[in-house]
């Protein structure tokens, strides 16, 4: 394979390393996946404006999302079972964003604990907390957090249910996968995904075995984390968790104007503009198409980020044009894990970085506090 020079060519990578039901866990939306696809596509519809004969010198992408600086406007979403993407893939995904200055998000369905990432990282990283039924689990989980110093909750409001996702039921998707024939032809023609995975223990959601109730054994805890998510989970609760929680809180999972008022007025510090990558409700909107209007409704009120659809620094560029004051990245990283470990989330970082700092320069801007609506030429939103 020729040089890496976009987020695609390590997608290319991690398809040839990753056994093809975690890649497609990863690649993969609901239903038709049409929202998956819209979340892309409508970024190239965005048309920037070229200036010249601009003073280009002394370029910063520095800016702070939710008052922490960050050396870009990019966080590494929370992402499920990535370190099925790479043996510990989430605490090397945490040491390169840690390395690289920007904040890493671990998600409660992570296969690396709370307290493993915490033990490979100084800088705090942020929890993404998924409400179950059990609230004394969903206690515990929160006191974990704030005991490995975590400095931000990321509460996820969009998966009370889970949407059906055809390629993970095709797939017999679980963690750690099931020893069918399929699966172990898929593992045996990645032979270095299969050595890293054997030299870890780390091959199950840690943050939930050994902490829930009732989970003995690694076919209990399928079917716990199948039953648990709250379908009665509403605004009410948020009041709850903040409560719980007495720090930074962000909100993710906000689609529409009216629910983007509704958590406006909760307190939170943030909320994140996202159809939970297109793994939801198929047939909504992009989270870029929903920013903008989102943003002229509560962008006074509280701090609005985006997630879903970034593939590139011009998509982050457009995304903080259009209001955002910080931006997501998921699949991207997770490609990089796939294909080269950590260095290859470091490689996703860097690639974003150069794209959005020689766009912001050709659109005639030096630093981010000055990218706004009057870098886009066209926009159908």
């Amino acid at each position: 394979m020729g040089p890496i020079l976009e987020i695609s060519d390590l997608k290319k990578l991690a398809r040839k390393r990753v056994p093809k039901l975690f890649f497609d866990y990863a690649d993969s939306g609901s239903y038709t996946e049409s929202t998956y696809r819209a979340n892309e596509s409508d970024f190239s519809k965005i048309k920037l404006r070229q200036r010249v004969l601009v003073d280009m010198s002394g370029r910063t992408l520095e800016t702070t999302m939710i008052g922490e600086k960050v050396r870009m406007p990019v966080a590494l979403s929370p992402t499920g079972l990535t370190g099925m993407q790479h043996a510990d893939g989430e605490m090397l995904a945490a040491k390169a964003a840690e390395e690289f200055g920007v904040p890493f998000t671990l998600s409660t369905m992570s296969i690396c604990s709370i307290e493993d990432v915490a033990s490979v990282t100084k800088r705090p990283f942020w929890f993404q907390l998924y409400v179950m039924r059990d609230r004394d689990f969903v206690v515990n989980l929160i006191e974990r957090a704030r005991a490995a110093k975590c400095s931000a909750l990321v509460l996820t409001a969009d998966l009370q249910l889970l949407g059906q996702r055809h390629k993970d039921i095709r797939n017999s998707l679980s963690a750690p996968p099931r020893l069918t024939p399929k699966h172990l032809f898929q593992m045996a023609m990645r032979p270095r995904w299969c050595w890293n995975m054997l030299h870890t223990q780390r091959r199950t959601f840690r943050n939930i075995h050994g902490h829930a109730k009732n989970v003995s054994d690694l076919a209990s805890l399928g079917a716990w984390t199948n039953e648990q998510f709250d379908p009665k989970l509403s605004w009410d609760d948020v009041a709850w968790i903040k409560k719980q929680w007495g720090g930074k809180l962000i909100i993710k999972g906000i689609l529409d104007v009216e629910d983007a008022k509704m958590a406006a007025e909760t307190g939170a510090d943030a909320i994140i503009v996202s159809n939970h990558g297109g793994r939801q409700l198929d047939g909504a909107h992009s989270s870029i198409a929903m920013l903008p209007r989102i943003v002229d409704a509560v962008g006074d009120k509280i701090e609005v980020h985006l997630d879903g659809g970034i593939r590139s620094g011009q998509d982050v560029l457009k995304a903080i044009a259009l209001g955002a004051k910080g931006t997501y990245i998921g699949r991207p990283f997770l490609y990089g894990l796939g294909a080269m470990g950590q260095q290859g989330v470091t490689k996703a970082l860097e690639i974003i970085a150069k794209e959005m700092d020689v766009t912001m320069a050709l659109c005639g801007k030096r630093q981010l506090a000055d990218v706004d609506k009057s870098i886009i030429a066209e926009s159908p939103f």
